[in-house]
């Protein structure tokens, strides 16, 4: 009797804990998740080593604004980085990029992205600039806002436009137009993106090699998800 109730005991236990504690994924589903973080992690990597020359000068000046001649031409780098990262990005779960791809899509896309951060890019480095030197006069109150409204659809443009760019969309009027608009109109999506890319600079200011590491592919990823708008407008024919 003792043991048949120590075997009804233990195979009540099983009963309970073993359903509950039991992962049902399949073998096809570990690959397609080790997809994703392998293609997370050569996104990393692919833009600390495209932007070290930035990454670098940060660490000597931490006002950039103060060297435009410096920082300026840096931060047009910026945008081949993040078009090849997105086009990283937009492959399938069955296939595994590489750091080589990565430099073959910068290399693609290097033309059309420098185009489009020309533009943008510079409208928000000004609109920063001018947030910190105006913030301390007295027309600060007036003014700093208006330039913080220019710097934050400057820089949504620019990462949207990007993003396009990487999709196959040509870098013509019609994306420097459609970037902003497409911002200003899909507002909730583009105030998730904000927090996300604010958050990722941040942890990434606070901690450079952990935060370069893990952050810029997973929130680009979402970001990229966000703002997949019309995918066959602009594209390329």
């Amino acid at each position: 009797m003792t043991g048949g109730a120590t075997t009804g005991g233990r195979g009540a236990a099983a009963s309970a804990t073993g359903p509950g504690l039991r992962l049902n994924v399949t073998y096809g589903s570990w690959e397609l998740v080790w997809a994703h973080v392998h293609r997370v992690l050569v996104v990393n990597l692919g833009m600390a080593a495209a932007n070290l020359p930035l990454l670098a000068a940060l660490q000597v000046s931490h006002q950039p604004w103060r060297h435009p001649l410096v920082f300026g031409p840096l931060l047009l780098l910026t945008g081949p980085s993040l078009a090849a990262a997105f086009a990283c990005l937009e492959g399938t779960g069955d296939e595994t990029p590489t750091v080589r791809a990565y430099a073959r899509a910068y290399r693609r896309h290097f033309r059309r992205a420098s185009s489009v951060s020309a533009v943008f890019l510079p409208v928000a480095a000004v609109a920063v600039a001018d947030i910190a030197f105006l913030g301390p006069t007295t027309a600060g109150p007036a003014l700093v806002p208006m330039a913080a409204v220019v710097a934050v659809l400057a820089l949504l443009s620019a990462v949207a436009a990007l993003a396009r760019v990487a999709a196959g969309a040509a870098s013509g009027r019609g994306i420097l137009l459609s970037a902003p608009f497409a911002v200003v109109r899909h507002w909730r999506a583009s105030a998730v993106n904000l927090v996300l890319i604010t958050a990722g600079l941040h942890l990434v200011n606070q901690a450079p090699l952990p935060g370069l590491a893990v952050l810029p592919g997973c929130v680009l990823f979402v970001v990229r998800r966000n703002w997949r708008w019309e995918p066959d407008a602009g594209r390329q024919r």
